[in-house]
C-alpha cells in the first residue's frame, strides 16, 4: 500500500522542482547582458518509482510514480563551437597585430608622395643634372648640397621613425607577456575552485563561465588546446571537470618545445601554471631581437615566476620548457604577430640573422644607403672639383660619409641612420667634383670648371646595376621592390584580418545562438514553469481537501 500522504509528497516535489526552474530562469534573465554568461537549464527527472524491486515489496500491480526532482543545473554550451571560436580569435589576433604594424610602416615610408624617399632621390638626381648643364654655377652646386642633405636626412628620419615604432612594439610584447601570465594565473585559480566543488556533486556554472571567458581572452594572444579531466569524487555526470591547457599550433596540434615536450600552460594534476618569459639577445638594448622563449612556473597569488625575477629568468638554465629558435614558435595570436614584427633571431642553413618585419625593412634601408652612397663616392672621387682644378692638385673627396662607422658591404648596419654629407662638402660646395679629368695631374688632358661630365655620371648612378642585398639591380628598382613587398604584405594582412574577422563573427553568432540568453524564450519558459507551479499548488490543495474528508468527516454516520 502507498502512504496516505503519498500524493501530498508527490505534489510537494513538483512544487519544489518548478520553483527551482523559476529561480534558474530568473538568474538567466538577471545575467542577460553579462559578458561571457552562458544560459543555464534545470535538468528535471522523475524520482524513483514505488515500490523498488525487493523481496518484501508490497503486492500491488506495477509501480507508482513518486514525483519529480532536479537532477542538476547545467550550462547550455557546445565545446566544439568553443574550439572553433578560439581558433578563429587566434587567427584574427595574429593578422590584426601584423596588419597594425604594417600599417604604421606604410605611414612612415609614405609612398608614393612628395615627402617620401623616392621623391627626395629624384630631386637629388635632378639637381645633379642641372649641375652637369651649368657646372660653373655656384647656385647649382648649393642646390646639390641641399638636396644631398635632404636625402641623407630622409634616410635618417625614416630609419629612426621605424626604430621608434619597433621599440614601442617591444613594450607591447612585454605587456602581452604580463597579460598572458596574469590570465594563466587566474585560470589556474578558477580551476582549483572548480576542483574543490565538483567532487561534492555541485555544478559551479558561474565558475565555468569565468574560466571560459579567461580562455577566450587568452586565445586572442596565443593558440591553445583544451583537455578536460574529471575531478573525481561524487562529480555529476554533466560536470565539465578540470582543464589542462596546452600551447597549440594553428592546426590545433599540441606545440612541442626544443626537447620535444608538449608545452602545458595549465597542469590540473599539479595545480600549477607555466608562464611565458620572452628573452632578448640583450634586455638592456631596446633594439635587441627576441632570442628565445622560456616557460617557468608562475607564482599563485602575485606576479612573477616561482623563485625567479625577470633578470634571473634570463640567466636561468632550467626552464620547464624552452623554444631556442623562434621558428619553433608556430602558433597564432597577437604575441606571435608582435614578435614577427619586432624582430627575432633566426637560423637559416646554419647562419644566424635578425628576422622580422621591422628588422628586414631597416636592413634593406641600410643596404640601399650603403651601396648607393659607396658607388656615388667612388664616382665622385674620380672627378675634379673647382678647388682641385684651381690648385692643380688631386684631393679626391667622398660626397657622403657614415659618421666614421667603418661599414662594409658585408656589414652595412646603421648606414641609413648615419648617412650624411662629408664635412668638406658641407664647408665648401667647391669640393663637389663635377668635372671629368685625368687621374695623373701631369697628363696633357686637363679638367676645367666648365666641364660637367662627372656630374652627369653622378646622376647616372641611379641607373647603375649594383649588388643591392645580393640582387643585381639599380637603386630605384631596389627601392620600388621594397615598397612593393611592403604593400603586398600589408594588403595580405588586411585581407586576412577581414576574412578572420568575418569567420570569427560567424562562429560567435553561432555560439550566441546556443549559449546566450533569449528574453523571449525565457518569458515563454516562465509561463510554462509558472503554470506547472500553480498546478502543483492546486494539487496540494486538492489532496488536503481529500485528507480533510478522511480525517474530519469519516465515521460520523449515525451519530
Amino acid at each position: 500500500m502507498t502512504s496516505t500522504f503519498h500524493g501530498l509528497e508527490t505534489a510537494r516535489r513538483a512544487l519544489s522542482t518548478q520553483q527551482a526552474a523559476l529561480l534558474t530562469l530568473g538568474h538567466n534573465i538577471a545575467n542577460a547582458n553579462t559578458p561571457g554568461y552562458t544560459r543555464q537549464r534545470v535538468n528535471i527527472k522523475p524520482t524513483e518509482a514505488f515500490p523498488s524491486a525487493s523481496l518484501n515489496r508490497p503486492q500491488i500491480p506495477g509501480q507508482i510514480g513518486t514525483g519529480v526532482q532536479v537532477g542538476d543545473v547545467q550550462r547550455i554550451r557546445d565545446s566544439f563551437v568553443d574550439m572553433q571560436y578560439r581558433t578563429e580569435t587566434s587567427k584574427l589576433g595574429y593578422w590584426e597585430a601584423r596588419a597594425e604594424q604594417l600599417s604604421q610602416m606604410e605611414s612612415i615610408m609614405n609612398e608614393p608622395s612628395e615627402t617620401g624617399l623616392a621623391h627626395t632621390i629624384d630631386q637629388f638626381w635632378n639637381s645633379l643634372q642641372d649641375l652637369a648643364a651649368q657646372p660653373q654655377n655656384n647656385g647649382a652646386r648649393r642646390v646639390v648640397k641641399q638636396r644631398g642633405i635632404a636625402l641623407a636626412d630622409t634616410f635618417s628620419y625614416i630609419y629612426s621613425s621605424l626604430q621608434s615604432v619597433q621599440k614601442n612594439y617591444r613594450n607591447e610584447m612585454n605587456v602581452s607577456e604580463q597579460n598572458i601570465n596574469s590570465i594563466l594565473r587566474q585560470v589556474n585559480q578558477v580551476n582549483k575552485q572548480i576542483g574543490s566543488l565538483e567532487p561534492h556533486g555541485y555544478m559551479p556554472n558561474d565558475l565555468y563561465d569565468e574560466r571560459d571567458r579567461l580562455i577566450d581572452e587568452l586565445s586572442t594572444m596565443v593558440s591553445v588546446k583544451i583537455e578536460a579531466k574529471p575531478s573525481g569524487g561524487l562529480s555529476s555526470q554533466n560536470a565539465e571537470g578540470l582543464y589542462n591547457i596546452y600551447l597549440a599550433t594553428p592546426q590545433g596540434e599540441v606545440l612541442k618545445d626544443a626537447n620535444n615536450n608538449a608545452i602545458k600552460l595549465i597542469d590540473s594534476e599539479t595545480g600549477s601554471a607555466n608562464g611565458f618569459h620572452i628573452q632578448y639577445e640583450d634586455r638592456l638594448d631596446l633594439d635587441s631581437p627576441v632570442a628565445e622563449i622560456k616557460f617557468f612556473q608562475l607564482k599563485n597569488n602575485e606576479t612573477g615566476f616561482e623563485g625567479l625575477t625577470q633578470i634571473e629568468a634570463d640567466d636561468s638554465g632550467s626552464p620547464i620548457y624552452q623554444l631556442n629558435d623562434l621558428s619553433q614558435f608556430n602558433t597564432n595570436g597577437r604575441l606571435r604577430g608582435y614578435i614577427e614584427g619586432y624582430g627575432y633571431k633566426s637560423t637559416v642553413d646554419g647562419v644566424e640573422t635578425d628576422a622580422g618585419l621591422y628588422n628586414e625593412m631597416l636592413a634593406d634601408l641600410d643596404v640601399m644607403a650603403y651601396t648607393f652612397a659607396s658607388k656615388f663616392n667612388e664616382v665622385h672621387q674620380s672627378g675634379w672639383s673647382p678647388i682641385e682644378i684651381r690648385t692643380g692638385t688631386r684631393d679626391p673627396q667622398d660626397f657622403f660619409s657614415f659618421n666614421g662607422l667603418g661599414l662594409t658591404a658585408e656589414n652595412p648596419k646603421g648606414a641609413a641612420a648615419n648617412i650624411q654629407l662629408s664635412d668638406r662638402i658641407l664647408s665648401d660646395v667647391d669640393h663637389i667634383a663635377a668635372a671629368e679629368g685625368p687621374e695623373d695631374v701631369d697628363s696633357d688632358d686637363t679638367a676645367f670648371i666648365g666641364n660637367g661630365s662627372n656630374a652627369q655620371t653622378l646622376a647616372e648612378v641611379k641607373d647603375m646595376v649594383l649588388p643591392y642585398g645580393g640582387n643585381l639591380t639599380n637603386v630605384q628598382t631596389f627601392y620600388q621592390g621594397m615598397i612593393g613587398t611592403l604593400g603586398d604584405n600589408a594588403s595580405e594582412a588586411n585581407r586576412m584580418s577581414e576574412v578572420a574577422g568575418v569567420l570569427k563573427e560567424s562562429v560567435e553568432q553561432n555560439r550566441l545562438s546556443i549559449s546566450s540568453v533569449s528574453l523571449d524564450e525565457e518569458m515563454n519558459d516562465m509561463i510554462k514553469f509558472q503554470h506547472g507551479y500553480n498546478a502543483a499548488a492546486r494539487n496540494i490543495t486538492l489532496i488536503d481537501e481529500m485528507l480533510d474528508t478522511i480525517i474530519n468527516r469519516m465515521g460520523l454516520v449515525g451519530r
